[in-house]
């Protein structure tokens, strides 16, 4: 192991041993990241200040890293919190990381340590990787604290890879998720684009990516503050750059931005709602329903309205690779509506159905649909969909086998990136029924009750084979997601008797 390797392993180590040392303390992995957020942005702008850099960086003097790393004890932690309400009032990225922030570690002497150990390290120097891999890291494991709720801004890493994979986004062109989470998709699309194997990129081209690539939207504070650190130290952005993560509901009206490409997982949870005071001072909730000229149809369903969004973001020849839940396929009324229209205004060519089990918030059955806008015309620019069939009799769990991005080379391959024009199916009615790539056409489609896209045709063992029974975790995670789906339906046929 080579002496830098070395270094990086130890610095992993060091950071990921302090995070065990303050959950003692009650400070869980999501507390943790934020005030390792704070202090990494003050620590990398101190270094950015100093030669060679010689930046001017809008950090008060008062509020900076020196002011930190020379108190102790009470003084430090009092210095600390006024420090984090002040720096929450600034401008730009600046505010946007110290937006609501507050100060989560109430021992001072381990508010010390933390501090120490951060100015050990020459941050500015080290390599994106491994800033990245320390912060992706803490990202991963508090997705994986269930009762944080974080797992719903976590996209499996192995999945938005794949997409990545497939849509093969180009320098110069733009991208855009109106609902980025921790940035997960910005992250390895930035990192397809930079690896040499597939483009050889100019100093504008570089400059591009790194300053005006990506356009992202994220409403909770918190998770907007670790997207934003998230991307910095990946070289994504800088301190003086534009705010690229907006805290607006991207949902709320078409600010005019029209992209590329669009990356997205948009989040769980089929009902828009807002919580308000009643007349009689209790707290009740409606049913958000946005009223926008360049939408379809309206409808408080949050799912089908991002697809919506979607369409309307990208540019005449955008393309779209998006998260969506099983009911977007089949749902009537608005769901039939959208479905009909995506498939006349877009080339909608691929969906890849994806097993249980890979997302940190249970019962979930999803899909990645794959659409090219076009331009308007009299016939449907849909032809033809191609099925990838990646949920029957296929079985992960997080623990004990989570997804890998090998697992979906053979979707890859079958995706065809370089030209989808030479795609050949893999399922034959006589020869290869089990085959997991099959393309259907626009007019069995459309004849379809509802314009259903939930499609299978691949025999599921486990209801003939008992003795290939999946592992019980599996199971379980089948049961809860019947449940919560007989629940939804439940809810539904009542609030339709009640009126409402």
């Amino acid at each position: 192991m080579t002496t830098e390797s070395n270094n990086t392993s130890s610095i992993i180590s060091k950071v990921w041993s302090f995070c065990n040392t303050l959950r003692d303390d009650g400070v869980g992995y999501g507390d943790y990241l934020e005030q390792l957020t704070y202090l990494l942005f003050l620590k990398m702008a101190d270094e950015f200040g100093k030669p060679p850099y010689n930046r001017k960086l809008p950090i008060p003097a008062a509020f900076n890293w020196e002011s930190l790393v020379a108190k102790r004890g009470a003084d430090l932690e009092n210095h600390y919190t006024t420090l984090l309400r002040e720096l929450s009032h600034a401008k730009g990225v600046l505010g946007q990381i110290f937006i609501k922030s507050q100060n989560k570690i109430q021992d001072p002497a381990k508010l010390y340590k933390l501090i120490d150990m951060i100015d050990k390290e020459q941050w500015s120097t080290m390599g994106a990787d491994v800033k990245g891999k320390i912060y992706e890291g803490l990202l991963e494991k508090n997705a994986e604290d269930t009762k944080s709720g974080a797992g719903q801004y976590f996209t499996p890493r192995a999945l938005i890879r794949a997409m990545v994979a497939c849509v093969r986004p180009q320098p110069l062109r733009t991208i855009a998720d109106p609902a980025c989470g921790t940035g997960g998709f910005f992250l390895a699309a930035y990192d397809f684009i930079a690896d040499p194997a597939n483009y050889a990129l100019t100093r504008e081209q570089k400059e591009f990516l790194k300053h005006r690539t990506f356009f992202g939207n994220e409403i909770v504070a918190g998770t907007r503050r670790m997207a934003l650190m998230n991307l910095f130290l990946h070289n994504i952005g800088d301190f003086e750059s534009d705010n690229f993560i907006s805290p607006a509901d991207a949902l709320i009206s078409d600010t005019g931005l029209r992209v590329d490409y669009v990356l997205a997982n948009p989040p769980f949870g089929k009902k828009s709602s807002m919580t308000f005071t009643n007349d009689e001072g209790e707290q009740d909730s409606e049913d958000l329903t946005y009223n926008r000229q360049d939408f379809w149809v309206s409808t408080s369903n949050k799912q089908l309205n991002f697809v919506q969004h979607i369409r309307t973001m990208l540019k005449s020849d955008g393309r779209a690779a998006v998260v969506l839940p099983d009911n977007v396929l089949f749902e009537g009324g608005a769901g039939e509506t959208i479905r009909k229209k995506l498939l006349e205004t877009t080339n909608l060519h691929t969906i890849l159905r994806l097993p249980t089990g890979i997302f940190y918030k249970q019962g979930v059955k999803a899909n990645v649909l794959f659409f090219d806008n076009k331009p308007a015309a009299r016939q449907a620019h849909t032809k033809e969909i191609w099925f990838y069939d990646f949920r029957t009799n296929v079985h992960f769990t997080l623990k004990k086998n989570p997804l890998r991005l090998e697992d979906l080379q053979d979707f890859i391959h079958c995706y065809h990136p370089d030209n989808i024009g030479k795609r050949k199916e893999t399922y034959h009615p006589d020869t290869n029924p089990e085959g997991r790539w099959r393309k259907f056409t626009y007019d069995e489609i459309v004849e379809r009750d509802k314009t259903s896209l939930d499609i299978t045709w691949i025999k599921d063992k486990s209801l003939t084979d008992l003795d290939n029974l999946p592992d019980p975790d599996v199971l379980a995670n089948d049961i809860i997601e019947n449940l919560k789906a007989g629940i939804e339906s439940f809810e539904e046929i009542m609030l339709t008797i009640n009126g409402k």
